[in-house]
């Protein structure tokens, strides 16, 4: 299983999607799954800028991944999104369920992100939201990196500022998949 972190906008489902394609693994978007599973006033919130809480999120792919076949051939695009949620995926990797292989961190800046949201044009991709976003990000997000690689997981820093082509090359070489 290999994690895809990084902002939104910093290219998660873009390579994730490509890598998937390529090795022939599942692709499954954390953002896809909670806007397909979301309740009404679970959207309302997400619209918001605000994350949902770790039970919820949990809940949520505890039902996706336990019936998956081939975990190992899976990578997780967004999930997950805080410490709880990381230990929670540890420790069901730990019961031989699957492996966590990699960490793919996507690094982008604020004004790059901002810039590919605003193109996006997504409902959500409004400049206050991006703003609670990034806070969110590095307030909760950011410290699972450290947690990970302090746990022995590959933790991979790839900037994705550059070309998509560009990006998709360094993951490649840096994963050294077969």
């Amino acid at each position: 299983m290999i994690i895809l972190m990084g902002i939104a906008g910093s290219g998660k489902g873009t390579q994730g999607k490509l890598l998937a394609d390529k090795y022939g693994f599942r692709w499954v978007s954390s953002g896809e799954i909670l806007r397909m599973y979301a309740t009404d006033e679970q959207r309302r919130r997400m619209l918001d800028g605000k994350l949902l809480d770790d039970k919820e999120i949990i809940q949520i792919w505890d039902k996706l991944l336990e019936p998956m076949i081939d975990k190992d051939k899976c990578i997780l695009d967004g999930f997950p999104r805080t410490v709880p949620q990381a230990k929670w995926l540890l420790d069901e990797a730990r019961k031989d369920n699957f492996k966590v292989t990699d960490v793919l961190h996507l690094v982008a800046s604020r004004a790059a992100v901002t810039n590919r949201l605003l193109e996006r044009g997504r409902q959500d991709d409004q400049t206050k939201v991006i703003e609670a976003r990034f806070d969110e990000y590095e307030k909760s997000t950011l410290p699972i990196i450290h947690w990970f690689a302090s746990e022995g997981v590959p933790v991979v820093k790839i900037n994705a500022e550059q070309s998509i082509d560009a990006i998709h090359q360094e993951i490649v070489k840096r994963l050294k998949l077969s």
